[in-house]
């Protein structure tokens, strides 16, 4: 019998939501409150999301982000510093550890629960591709990366996909070691880097992007995704996690 997972259009939220929700909907899941979810959004105003073991000012220009008006938030994953504007669209996994769906082996994993967007990108006409640890890419530059943590028996894992991102944008406020472009055989962020309006070469409409999205959940995972709403127990925890964490500076900016 084909699993019936929870799916949630959430459109567009500020930063400090998308941390608690993310949050809030693995504790709910945690406590089998709620089943296994796949959940999207975007996010304005712009923010640069930061992963849980950096420190701000490595990563980011804070400086440049204050001038352009972009949001400086924390998650609880891992992973590298991520610009993401309303352009972007964030798919996000909720589901029991224990699920055979999912590999222990987290790089394994990585690879498991990206294959709804590569197949839903190659829908879309695209020449897709996995590429280890955590990124996504098209015709060879990269248009998502992904992270992932595991909490309570639980996998949180989100990946953000460049739909019109703001590339310029994206390329003042992050700050990328000389290593990496070296690594990435690249001399800026826009020569490796590539959205889906540029590989399309025309507008997407974001209403069909996130269908392909779905059905390649849906194809890759083997489940049914089933729309559905926040519960109670979701929405007053999102609430208290925005006051007391994810809108604080000393969450923001603890390392």
């Amino acid at each position: 019998m084909m699993e019936k997972w929870r799916f949630l259009d959430l459109g567009i939220i500020d930063p400090p939501t998308s941390g608690a929700v993310g949050e809030a909907i693995l504790l709910a899941r945690s406590k089998k409150l709620v089943p296994d979810t796949l959940f999207l959004y975007q996010r304005d105003p712009p923010a640069c999301s930061i992963g849980y073991f950096q420190a701000v000012e490595n990563v980011v220009d804070v400086g440049e982000c204050g001038k352009l008006g972009v949001d400086i938030c924390r998650r609880i994953t891992g992973g590298g510093a991520v610009y993401s504007d309303k352009e972007n669209l964030t798919y996000n996994i909720v589901v029991n550890e224990n699920n055979k769906k999912i590999p222990k082996d987290i790089l394994k994993s990585y690879e498991v629960l990206c294959r709804g967007l590569v197949e839903s990108l190659k829908m879309l006409g695209l020449d897709a591709g996995f590429k280890p640890v955590n990124d996504v890419l098209v015709d060879g530059r990269k248009i998502s990366g992904s992270s992932q943590t595991r909490r309570k028996n639980v996998v949180l894992h989100h990946g953000t996909l460049l739909v019109k991102t703001d590339i310029k944008t994206m390329s003042k406020v992050l700050k990328v070691s000389k290593e990496k472009m070296s690594d990435k055989i690249a001399k800026s962020i826009e020569e490796r880097v590539i959205n889906l309006e540029m590989a399309l070469k025309k507008k997407p409409d974001i209403g069909v992007i996130k269908n392909f999205l779905k059905k390649g959940f849906e194809e890759t995972l083997n489940i049914e995704l089933v729309p559905g709403e926040l519960s109670e127990y979701e929405k007053q925890l999102i609430d208290k996690l925005i006051r007391e964490k994810y809108s604080t500076k000393e969450w923001n900016f603890r390392r």
